[in-house]
């Protein structure tokens, strides 16, 4: 019995520490293997930093490596003429329209134009039945031979009578009656030569003529139509385009300026352009201004003539118009897409013989096509950006690249 006892205290012993030996075992082999993976890490990350020279540097951080340059486009200052130019919208209007009408009425016979061609004043544009007004002269000539004859036949009365006084062959009274009658022979030869007069006047105007020069317009009539002095419409429509008329207001502050050069025969080129403004169309010169202000809008009207012998601006025509009132000779001048504005002002990038920018202030003036007049801090020959400035800093380096280049590096740039 005390045997057996003594042989099962051990096996009881054993089966409860073992459990406990495992978990060590384990505790032990997980600290051991955090250890060892932390000291790999740190070995890793002093290896990538003693490569690249800092694991910030790596990431453009402090102390890491320089941004490329920013590519830029560039163009030189130069000192140039810049016209002074005031902008507007104008529209087209003939010198002076025409609604040709018939003075007689009678069937018309005959067009002598071509719609839409330019005519000269008293040119034929069309036939009336002349056969009417034919007779009607005629008659009217033929009333006035008859009395001319009756006239001349009391003349000779009247000398007659006057002899035959001076012999007391005849009384007084006789002699003045005859002298009545060649009186009223004299009115009514005026009355028939007054008649013709009319006559061939009323024949001329089956002769419809231009009474201005033009460009005709469509035909408001057509052949073997009566037409009469009270058609609304008329035969057709002259408008006057060769020189036509372009009128646009501009700001009353303008007004010394032009009355001046208008008073001394200065003359001030305005070009007319297409609705988009990019098309010129037209050359003219300032004709006349208005003589009183628009009070709502403080614009007064202006009036310019051209020759339009190309028939390139039609009336009621839309046009963009540019006024060049001065010219400002030998002055600093950028393109315009150079000047940028921001809390200092308007300003431009400045790119050194380093090639790093700088911000001039400048303070832009008129401008021509694309370029601007400036004054400020910037001389003739200094290279300006152009293109790329919304990306630079004060102090930046750049490379300056033509154009096309730019155009090819643009896309990694925006990446």
């Amino acid at each position: 019995m005390t045997r057996s006892a003594q042989t099962v205290f051990p096996v009881r012993a054993a089966g409860r520490i073992l459990p406990w030996l495992l978990v060590g075992l384990l505790a032990v082999a997980g600290v051991g293997g955090w250890w060892w993976h932390s000291h790999q890490q740190a070995q890793g990350q002093a290896a990538g930093q003693s490569h690249d020279g800092g694991g910030g540097r790596a990431h453009g951080g402090p102390g890491g490596r320089a941004a490329p340059p920013s590519p830029v486009s560039v163009q030189v200052a130069r000192k140039q003429d810049i016209r002074v130019l005031v902008t507007a919208i104008g529209n087209i209007a003939a010198s002076n329209t025409a609604i040709v009408h018939a003075q007689v009425s009678g069937v018309l016979q005959r067009l002598d134009f071509v719609e839409g061609q330019q005519v000269k004043a008293g040119q034929l544009l069309a036939q009336i039945d002349p056969r009417s007004f034919q007779a009607s002269l005629d008659q009217s000539q033929g009333a006035l031979l008859r009395d001319q004859a009756q006239l001349e036949n009391a003349r000779i009365d009247l000398v007659r009578y006057q002899g035959l006084l001076a012999k007391d062959a005849i009384p007084k009274q006789q002699l003045d009656t005859q002298v009545a009658l060649v009186h009223q022979l004299e009115g009514t030869v005026k009355l028939d030569q007054a008649a013709v007069a009319s006559a061939q006047l009323q024949l001329s105007y089956t002769r419809v003529t231009a009474p201005i020069a033009g460009r005709v317009g469509l035909k408001q009539v057509d052949l073997g139509n009566v037409i009469q002095p009270t058609d609304a419409n008329g035969v057709v429509i002259i408008t006057q385009t060769r020189p036509i008329a372009l009128t646009f207001a501009v700001p009353a502050s303008n007004i010394p300026v032009i009355s001046k050069r208008l008073h001394g025969g200065v003359a001030m080129p305005v070009q007319a352009f297409d609705r988009g403004g990019k098309q010129p169309l037209a050359v003219g010169t300032v004709a006349t201004v208005d003589n009183s202000i628009d009070v709502t809008t403080d614009t007064i009207k202006v009036k310019a003539l051209f020759p339009n012998l190309d028939d390139s601006l039609f009336p009621n025509q839309a046009v963009n118009v540019s006024l060049q009132l001065d010219t400002l000779h030998d002055v600093l001048a950028v393109p315009q897409a150079a000047v940028l504005r921001g809390a200092q002002g308007a300003y431009v990038y400045v790119v050194g013989a380093d090639n790093k920018v700088s911000v001039h202030v400048v303070q832009p003036g008129a401008s021509d096509a694309s370029w601007v007049a400036v004054q400020g801090d910037l001389q003739a020959g200094d290279r300006v950006v152009i293109d790329g400035g919304d990306r630079l800093r004060p102090g930046a380096t750049v490379e300056v690249i033509t154009a096309q280049a730019q155009q090819h590096a643009a896309p990694a740039v925006a990446h």
